[in-house]
C-alpha cells in the first residue's frame, strides 16, 4: 500500500503515540466531525493548520441557499417585502461572514 502524499512529499514517516482509550475515542470523534483521518487531524493541530468541521461547511451551504430563496422572494414579490428581506439578508450575510472567518482562523 503506497503512502498518501501531502504536498510534494509522501507521508512516509511513522510515529507511535500511546493514548488512553478515552483519549483515542475523543480524537476519533474530533476527526470524524472534521471529516479527517486521525493522522491528518493530529498533523493539522500540531502544525497550526486550520481544521474545519463538516458541520460548518454544511451550514454555510444551507445559509447561502436560504439567501438565494430570500432573493427569489424579493424578486417574485416585486419588492413588497423588501424591508423584511433586506433585514434578513443583512443578518444572513453577517452570519455567513462570521462563520467563514471562523473557518479560516481554524
Amino acid at each position: 500500500m503506497p503512502f498518501e502524499t501531502q504536498g510534494p512529499e509522501p507521508l512516509d514517516a511513522v510515529i507511535n503515540v500511546r493514548l488512553t482509550a478515552a483519549e483515542k475515542a475523543r480524537l476519533k470523534e474530533d476527526a470524524d466531525l472534521a471529516g479527517l483521518s486521525m493522522s491528518e487531524l493530529v498533523r493539522r493541530r500540531y502544525f497550526g493548520r486550520p481544521i474545519i468541521a463538516n458541520a460548518d461547511a454544511v451550514m454555510l451551504k444551507e445559509l447561502r441557499r436560504i439567501g438565494g430563496l430570500l432573493k427569489h422572494i424579493h424578486n417574485e414579490s416585486g419588492g413588497v417585502y423588501s424591508k423584511d428581506t433586506a433585514g434578513a439578508l443583512v443578518a444572513l450575510k453577517a452570519y455567513i461572514g462570521k462563520l467563514s472567518r471562523d473557518r479560516q482562523e481554524g
